[in-house]
């Protein structure tokens, strides 16, 4: 208990974390590039980040990209600030907040791409609208996220990964849809570089295959 309040009251002073109680948190929107990247470049979401496995890793190779992780979790937060403040990555940020509340903090076209990785599958159909690859949330990044831009998911869970696909399959304003139920045997496998989350490395020690997407959405 004690570490976990120590965590929460180092995101308060961290720069790289935007969460309630900051000023920044009620001006952000429409401000990313100029008030906390200082840049233009392209802007990344890893949404239910975590860790920010993929937020710190992509960021520290594509150093012409801005990336922000979003979650509701502060500890966990807390570790993806620290990391990136230990490898000097400028280019990321973290923002606590719910992602059903997106549209609070980027205005349509300020990002132009999101990374969705290992989501909790919300395996019951009652909690089906909870998917973060259910309509309500393609709704909410078709939205905002800029024309073309890029949605990939990640995920050891078939159950998931075949409700995504028969959802986008279904679509008309889907496009460039790809798919692989075997990630590390794809020609997918480069985009990724080698990077996994601690919840992926315990699903694949157990055997588990780890499949992936990528489209994007058709602007009508």
């Amino acid at each position: 208990m004690r570490k976990k309040k120590q965590r929460f009251e180092e995101n308060k002073i961290n720069r790289n974390v935007i969460q309630s109680g900051k000023e920044v948190f009620e001006t952000i929107k429409g401000n990313w590039h100029s008030e906390h990247f200082k840049n233009e470049n392209d802007i990344v979401l890893e949404l239910a980040c975590g860790r920010g496995e993929y937020s710190t890793g992509l960021g520290a190779i594509y150093k012409n990209k801005n990336f922000v992780g979003l979650d509701i979790k502060g500890t966990r937060i807390w570790i993806g600030s620290k990391k990136a403040r230990l490898e000097k990555l400028d280019n990321v940020a973290f923002l606590r907040t719910q992602i059903d509340h997106l549209d609070r903090f980027f205005k349509p076209g300020e990002f132009s791409e999101i990374w969705i990785i290992n989501p909790d599958p919300r395996p019951k159909d009652s909690d089906e609208h909870r998917r973060l690859t259910s309509p309500k949330y393609l709704k909410i990044y078709k939205e905002l996220i800029k024309p073309g831009g890029l949605i990939h998911l990640k995920t050891d869970d078939s159950a998931l990964f075949e409700f995504t696909l028969d959802l986008l399959k279904s679509r008309d304003d889907v496009m460039d849809l790809e798919y692989t139920w075997e990630l590390y045997s794809s020609k997918y496998a480069p985009d990724h570089h080698g990077i996994k989350t601690k919840y992926e490395i315990q699903f694949t020690e157990k055997g588990h295959k780890i499949k992936y997407l990528k489209f994007r959405f058709r602007q009508t």
